[in-house]
């Protein structure tokens, strides 16, 4: 499955849950959105590009400067602990393995936005 394709599960399924979605590809995009957005929650992926690549770690420092109430989810298929203690370092409020059920990560987000809430 090609990120193109996860990319659009994962906005269509949440849509569907009742959540106000915008999807980006690549790190300038998400920061772009962040800037105009004052999002509540972020879902990012750790590697935007090639396997390897670190971006999601971007995002989170991003858009803790420009919407630090956000929470911030980070997805990952090549996580290590250096990276996941790095992720919470920045910011994320949960770092998870893929694959995750779509149910999972809408259960997780749903949990942290009432947190939020509360």
């Amino acid at each position: 499955m090609t990120k193109k394709t996860i990319l659009f599960a994962i906005g269509r399924y949440f849509s569907r849950m009742g959540f106000n979605v915008d999807c980006a590809r690549e790190l300038e995009e998400a920061e772009a959105l962040a800037a105009y957005n004052p999002y509540d929650l972020v879902i990012a992926d750790l590697s935007l590009s090639d396997n390897g690549s670190t971006e999601g770690l971007e995002i989170i420092r991003y858009v803790r400067r420009t919407c630090p109430a956000a929470r911030v989810i980070l997805l990952t298929a090549h996580g290590s602990p250096v990276a996941e203690k790095e992720a919470f370092r920045r910011g994320a409020d949960v770092f998870l393995h893929k694959p995750s059920p779509l149910a999972e990560i809408a259960r997780i987000a749903g949990s942290l936005m009432e947190a939020a809430t509360a």
